[in-house]
């Protein structure tokens, strides 16, 4: 298998906002990676965005949109919130790329300042890219996948394997009503974001003992997608872990 592995630390997010992250992204049996992650402080509201992209398709235009969605989501997402940052980004992909394939699927989670430790943590989605929350005791999923699975599980039906993997909005073609939206009632704690290459090959037991195992995000992050491709997984893998501790 073919590999490209990058972590990612960010000392001076921890800095500025008492919070630690690390990211790490793999390639998996795939001509290009298009998974993608961004994050961005913003020095007016001091609040900090994560973003975790993945872009639709095996080709260079899902890989560029994926990256340029992530950055513009971050950037807007710090400033004005989640889902700002979302309809940021497909502004973005309608100006910059014309071309209907360059799309892509992304999680933003936005959290407060460092002077508000325990505020809500705002995020926002569309597609099948997750967040959780680990808060010490309890990991709670806070995204709902966009497939066609959920889709029909929603109405009492089963759905195919297949199904598991058709996403039914996108960064592109989003209406805002249509976008996922959720706040947590505490930023405190272990945030995980990923794409589904890393956590549709784990089940929510392998997650949560990760997460309370790991003592550092990178051990976090590097142990979820190395488990993710020794249980057989076959997608670009990409996971962002960050910690919000308390100041002082």
């Amino acid at each position: 298998m073919s590999a490209d592995t990058t972590a990612i630390p960010l000392p001076d997010v921890a800095l500025m906002t008492g919070t630690t992250c690390e990211s790490t992204t793999r390639r998996g049996p795939r001509s290009v990676n298009a998974d993608a992650m961004a994050t961005a402080t913003d020095p007016t509201t001091g609040h900090t965005a994560f973003v975790v992209a993945d872009g639709i398709g095996d080709h260079l235009l899902a890989a560029r949109a994926s990256r340029a969605a992530a950055l513009v989501a971050a950037r807007v997402g710090a400033r004005r919130g989640a889902r700002a940052g979302i309809l940021a980004a497909q502004r973005e992909l309608l100006q910059e790329f014309p071309q209907p394939e360059a799309d892509t699927v992304l999680v933003v989670a936005v959290l407060p300042a460092a002077d508000r430790p325990d505020g809500p943590c705002d995020i926002a989605w569309v597609g099948d890219c997750r967040a959780y929350r680990w808060n010490g005791r309890m990991l709670h999923l806070i995204t709902t996948d966009h497939t066609l699975a959920e889709f029909f599980r929603a109405r009492g039906n089963e759905p195919t394997p297949r199904m598991e993997h058709v996403v039914m909005t996108s960064v592109r073609t989003v209406l805002p009503a249509d976008m996922g939206h959720a706040a947590t009632g505490s930023a405190i704690g272990r945030l995980l974001l990923s794409t589904d290459g890393m956590h549709k090959s784990l089940d929510i037991t392998a997650i949560k003992t990760i997460l309370a195992d790991s003592p550092t995000p990178g051990h976090a992050v590097e142990t979820m997608v190395e488990t993710a491709y020794a249980n057989g997984g076959r997608d670009n893998a990409t996971a962002l872990v960050a910690d919000r501790f308390l100041l002082g």
